[in-house]
């Protein structure tokens, strides 16, 4: 069980960068950062700007369920539901303006297929730590 917990709190760790490395580089560089045109709307770079600080946000929030992971469920379950639901207004967005850049698709992946199946992991150990305990009493 601890090989379990140690393998999974290195995948969120990893997994964590991503969100906050890409939030980052949106907050300094804004929508042009992305190759848009240099003439976007001020609003629209703005609004970019703001989206792009929650997304850094997320990823802090995942890296602080790495200690303790198996005790983060509800934080775990939380975030994943937002990745999920911008995953699903991403796909929105596909189906009414058509196809993605490589970038985008490969966010999508991440946001509707990798943080459901972590996430689902994550319960897994949670409830193999929960059963554990019940077995051998609380951890030291």
């Amino acid at each position: 069980m601890q090989r379990e917990r140690r393998t999974l709190q290195r995948t969120v760790a990893l997994a964590a960068i991503l969100p906050i490395a890409a939030g980052l580089y949106g907050v300094l560089f804004g929508i042009d950062g992305i190759g848009t045109n240099p003439a976007v709307n001020v609003s629209a770079d703005s609004h970019f700007r703001y989206l792009s600080g929650l997304l850094t946000g997320i990823g802090f929030l995942f890296l602080t369920c790495v200690p303790g992971i198996e005790d983060k469920t509800t934080l775990f379950r939380f975030l994943t539901l937002v990745v999920v639901l911008g995953g699903l207004a991403r796909l929105l967005g596909l189906a009414l303006t058509g196809l993605l850049s490589v970038t985008m698709l490969a966010a999508l992946v991440l946001e509707l297929g990798v943080a459901p199946l972590l996430c689902l992991w994550q319960t897994r150990v949670a409830g193999l730590a929960r059963d554990a305990t019940l077995l051998n009493g609380p951890r030291p």
